[in-house]
């Protein structure tokens, strides 16, 4: 059975700058990802990580090459058509958060859906059942400030997810967590993709962080050196993926 293209980037390249002096941060990326996989891209500051991420979820436009989303070009869309396509089929999560301090947890979960008019029924059963999912359900009707760092982003999480999108972009979602509390968004990450719910990919400099995923993709000076799959053992592709990463500051 083939497997879905959730979107694709072709020769992808990026540059900043002027006809007289530029820098190439992006040098013709290829990259496919298909429907429930959990990607996370690394790199040392610098490698072209973010810019790649940014680029992939619409947020900046390519030099050169093409970025297809759900079959369809986006860097030929118009503002308003990249709108409705992050509207509708991208999430977002990013290392600070974003949630909206005079709102509760339960309501800045629900916002996606209640701004595009959904049933508030329906928006409040899932906003309950995703907060079951990521250990939330007691802390709902707290406000933010009232919340650890680890149950804020389980909320921003909670956030992306709701409108059931294609895929999940997030961008260092642990840089601002301690260990206990970034172990726990990985291990919700984890289970909401393994169950069908989340495409991932993910930008993150954490050899750890990124063991959660299946496929660990290491930029360096704006391309991809390497690629490491999950196997069976997942100590044995910690320390891979601690190697690759050590090699390519090595070079």
């Amino acid at each position: 059975m083939q497997r879905k293209i959730v979107t694709e980037a072709k020769n992808l390249t990026k540059s900043y700058g002027t006809k007289s002096y530029s820098a190439t941060v992006l040098k013709g990326i290829d990259l496919t990802v298909y429907k429930d996989d959990f990607i996370a891209i690394m790199g040392a500051s610098g490698s072209g990580k973010t810019t790649l991420l940014n680029i992939l979820s619409t947020i900046d436009k390519p030099t050169g090459g093409t970025v297809a989303l759900d079959g369809n070009d986006v860097t030929k869309m118009s503002n308003k058509e990249l709108s409705r396509l992050r509207r509708d089929k991208i999430g977002f999560v990013f290392q600070d958060y974003n949630l909206l301090d005079t709102m509760t947890l339960e309501d800045n979960i629900a916002l996606p859906l209640t701004l595009n008019s959904g049933n508030a029924a329906q928006t409040k059963q899932k906003a309950e059942a995703l907060a079951q999912t990521f250990g939330l359900s007691e802390h709902l009707k707290k406000y933010p400030y009232q919340l650890s760092g680890g149950q804020k982003q389980r909320g921003a999480v909670c956030r992306a997810l709701i409108t059931e999108p294609e895929i999940i972009f997030t961008d260092e979602p642990t840089g601002a967590l301690d260990s206990k509390a970034s172990r726990e968004l990985m291990e919700c990450l984890r289970a909401v993709n393994q169950s069908g719910q989340a495409t991932i990919l993910m930008v993150t400099h954490d050899a750890y962080c990124a063991s959660y995923a299946n496929e660990v993709y290491i930029l360096s000076d704006g391309v991809i050196k390497c690629r490491i799959s999950r196997g069976e053992d997942a100590r044995e592709f910690f320390n891979a993926i601690s190697k690759a990463t050590q090699n390519i500051k090595e070079l």
